[in-house]
């Protein structure tokens, strides 16, 4: 698991005052870039090679509200690899409130040159470290 943290920004907020729903999304995807990055498998590198893992779902439960200026906390782990599709789940807590914000999962796939690529096949070295990420973070749950 990584631990992403970020502080509430005003032009994140909403009429009533709390941080709109649609930025959790954009939240998922930095923790999930930082995660990437603290692992050893920098996202920009594997831009540079070609690969690409878009959003092909999402999905976000609300817990409690955040607003401008607390202190949120996302821990990040990856909850699934196929080789060809990778899953992600999120747990948002408000480090100001002590509540939990928000529970999240993501799930992408791989692209390179616009096509579905298997990872396994193509990227055998990247494959080997999301099977042992994979490894080390079902082992912590």
């Amino acid at each position: 698991m990584f631990v992403y943290r970020r502080i509430a920004q005003y032009h994140e907020t909403d009429q009533m005052g709390i941080i709109h729903h649609s930025n959790y999304v954009k939240w998922m995807e930095e923790a999930r870039i930082a995660f990437l990055e603290n692992v050893g498998m920098p996202y920009r590198a594997m831009e540079e090679n070609g690969l690409v893992s878009p959003v092909v779902a999402v999905s976000v439960s609300y817990k409690s509200p955040v607003r401008f200026s607390d202190e949120v906390e996302i821990a990040v782990r990856l909850s699934a690899y196929s080789g060809v599709r990778l899953s992600f789940q999120y747990t948002f807590t408000n480090r100001t409130t002590g509540a939990v914000a928000a529970a999240a999962t993501s799930e992408h796939c791989f692209l390179k040159d616009g096509r579905v690529v298997s990872v396994r096949k193509s990227f055998p070295e990247t494959d080997a470290h999301l099977n042992r990420l994979l490894s080390r973070d079902t082992e912590s749950v």
